[in-house]
């Protein structure tokens, strides 16, 4: 068909298949980061320059990097080191260091140099968009999100704040923008989420060892709090300080600053822990005003910090969590599927669809069950009828059988490499593309005329199935996934009730359908039973319109000529109104 092929193509998108991993070219590190400073590719992580589908150039990005690849991932995980160095350094050097040694202080430019170079990283990896759920490779879209998201908190988090305060005369309101590198916890926080979703790991364990994390993070955090509070007062009153006053046995903590660190961090974590689990033993307590201050509002945030960990325990007990039902679900379908012998293909594809599926629960059509029709009417319309009236089949046909069509129809996603429709199969509906690419292959390699070439992309607002769909014949091609689609699909029966009220645009979408095709196929299309009830739809029509023309019935004539009925058209006995 004419316009398999969208002239409406995006330039963020591009072909997936470029991203496969190449086995037999495996870059080092050097080579990744000397592509991205010399704007070249490796292995396959990175594409550059321009480049064409289906023989049309389209202009791409310079380069950009895909968020599922081999190297990104190892990229990350190696981040996620640092991350959890730092967010873990990060209270005890506000705490207890005033100046970093020369030792600790060279690991720190080590780590912020780590960060700053993943800033630029950042700037070139594609992410997926919430609502199409497909991926955005615009270098301009990925820069504006991120500056509109982390950007400015990483940059301040990567500054040598132990340097800024050395050289700002030892001022001790510049440590406090320490904290800003807290936020690098949020990378923890994404890897336990990773982990809860792999099945090779125990659920139970992962959400142990994260509810574990979490309460020794939140004890930390504070027993490097109390140590602060007790080194801001002036020397002479350090013996009124919680660890000034302590007495443990024999030993007193007059002078604690000459203590060991770590019998210093391990005093403090144990106050923190007692604290927050409520059961202080007394010998540990606050003394001045500050230190009570700051004990009244870490033991209010210690209930609310304890119900979550009580409801998340209970949660595992009872088992109602949503990872926790994607993980059984999950596990329920790769038994039936090692108990059948499904095949390594098949067995992939469902769970991509599985994981899919869970991802985008949000947007479920199951979650507008319970609205009322009318009110499902109104939310596919708002959604589907912008891409509807914009595919080329469609064009010509009234708003209302557009609205009709958009109703109608539902929405089904297809990952990348899926087979959607093969060669040779009939099908009972048609697809309209809303985001996403696909390609369109034929068996063997042969050409299905001197004017098409295999294989053929097709983006969004473009459309397929429809000649097997109208004529019921075998699809003439293969139709397959290159990059995650959101499709319409619209099913025969649907379509038929449709044209009862809307036959007319029926005869609009015959003809764009054979525009341009030879006689033969114009000769199947029209004895098709789509054609046919067209036609006999229009038969009927034109009967009647000579009836009220006979009866000179004015009010039926207008209305017969508003509902499409054209005054040319001959009834069963050859006669038009104007005969």
């Amino acid at each position: 068909m004419d316009r398999r092929i969208d002239d409406r193509r995006e330039e963020s998108e591009i072909d997936d298949e470029e991203f496969d991993d190449d086995k037999n070219n495996k870059p080092s590190w050097k080579k990744f980061f000397t592509a991205l400073i010399r704007n070249e590719s490796v292995g396959s992580e990175i594409v550059v320059g321009e480049g064409s589908i289906s023989g049309r150039s389209s202009s791409r990005p310079a380069y950009f990097i895909h968020p599922d690849k081999r190297w990104y991932k190892v990229w990350t995980h190696f981040i996620l080191i640092w991350a959890i160095y730092s967010s873990f350094f990060t209270p005890l050097e506000f705490g207890f260091f005033r100046g970093l040694p020369e030792d600790l202080f060279l690991l720190d430019i080590v780590g912020q140099v780590a960060f700053l170079i993943d800033i630029v990283v950042r700037f070139f990896v594609a992410y997926r968009d919430l609502r199409s759920y497909r991926l955005v490779y615009n270098r301009n879209l990925i820069a504006v999100r991120y500056l509109k998201s982390r950007f400015l908190v990483d940059l301040l988090g990567c500054l040598p704040w132990d340097a800024i305060y050395k050289a700002s005369g030892k001022k001790e309101g510049v440590r406090y923008m320490l904290w800003i590198r807290l936020s690098r916890a949020l990378r923890v926080t994404e890897f336990f989420e990773r982990l809860e979703k792999d099945l090779r790991i125990n659920y139970l364990f992962t959400r142990i060892v994260k509810l574990l994390v979490v309460e020794l993070y939140c004890t930390h955090t504070a027993a490097c709090i109390f140590y602060y509070l007790a080194t801001t007062v002036p020397a002479s009153e350090e013996g009124y300080t919680w660890i000034g006053s302590l007495q443990m046995g024999d030993y007193h903590y007059m002078n604690f600053r000459d203590i060991d660190l770590w019998k210093r961090y391990i005093t403090s974590l144990y106050f923190s822990i007692v604290t927050m689990a409520t059961v202080g033993y007394g010998e540990i307590h606050a003394v001045n005003v500050r230190e009570m201050i700051f004990v009244m509002i870490y033991v209010s945030f210690d209930m609310i910090l304890g119900a979550y960990l009580l409801g998340n325990m209970t949660a595992l007990i009872v088992k109602g969590s949503k990872t926790e039902r994607f993980r059984d679900k999950m596990s329920d379908l790769i038994k039936y599927m090692n108990r059948n012998n499904l095949g390594k293909g098949i067995s992939n594809d469902i769970k991509g669809n599985l994981r899919l599926q869970y991802d985008r629960s949000c947007t479920d059509a199951a979650i507008l069950q319970d609205i009322p029709a009318s009110i499902r009417a109104k939310i596919s319309q708002k959604l589907y009828e912008p891409f509807i009236k914009e595919v080329p089949l469609f064009e010509g046909c009234s708003s209302g059988f557009i609205k009709q069509i958009a109703i109608k129809a539902h929405e089904e996603f297809f990952l990348p490499g899926e087979v959607i429709t093969e060669q040779g199969h009939i099908v009972d509906q048609f697809y309209v593309v809303c985001h996403g690419e696909l390609v369109m292959e034929e068996a063997g390699g042969q050409e299905n005329d001197e004017t098409e070439e295999f294989p053929m992309s097709m983006q969004t607002y473009g459309s397929f199935g429809e000649i097997s769909f109208f004529c019921n014949t075998p699809q003439p091609y293969t139709v397959r996934v290159r990059e995650l689609c959101r499709l319409l699909l619209v099913d025969k029966q649907s379509f038929m009730e449709i044209l009862e009220s809307y036959f007319s645009d029926g005869r609009i979408i015959l003809n764009n359908l054979i525009e341009g095709k030879d006689s033969n196929f114009q000769n199947e299309l029209m004895e098709s039973d789509v054609a046919l009830y067209i036609e006999k739809s229009e038969s009927v029509l034109a009967a009647r319109l000579n009836c009220a023309t006979n009866d000179g019935d004015i009010y039926r004539l207008k209305r017969f000529i508003g509902a499409g009925a054209d005054p040319n058209k001959t009834d069963y006995d050859g006669r038009s109104p104007l005969n």
